[in-house]
């Protein structure tokens, strides 16, 4: 899917889309989902028509959907390479320096 050809509307009727797939997919209706979510049953029924949300309201949806592991890849971790981990190593200090007083 191209995300970047779409219009800032058309993202949201397409998470709309896959959040009441995912809702199908685990046999919950929009008011089993309310219910567990704190969330009104037409709140949920205009999220997935992509009328727009709270981040809020997003993640305790993808929290009892059970996909808040995808945020995963909207912010994945920073890879070291090796040899960036050697530098990094180095200036890292493993022992305290002893207290030496000048007399």
């Amino acid at each position: 899917m191209d995300w970047y050809s779409m219009t800032n509307n058309r993202i949201e009727l397409e998470i709309g889309l896959k959040i009441k797939h995912n809702r199908l997919k685990r046999n919950l209706t929009q008011l089993a989902l309310a219910n567990k979510t704190g969330i009104s049953r037409v709140s949920i029924s205009k999220i997935e028509r992509g009328k727009g949300t709270t981040l809020a309201s997003l993640i305790e949806i993808l929290r009892m959907l059970h996909l808040l592991e995808n945020l995963e890849f909207l912010f994945p971790e920073d890879e070291i390479s090796p040899i960036e981990l050697i530098k990094l190593k180095k200036g890292k200090r493993i022992r305290a320096s002893s207290n030496k007083k000048n007399t």
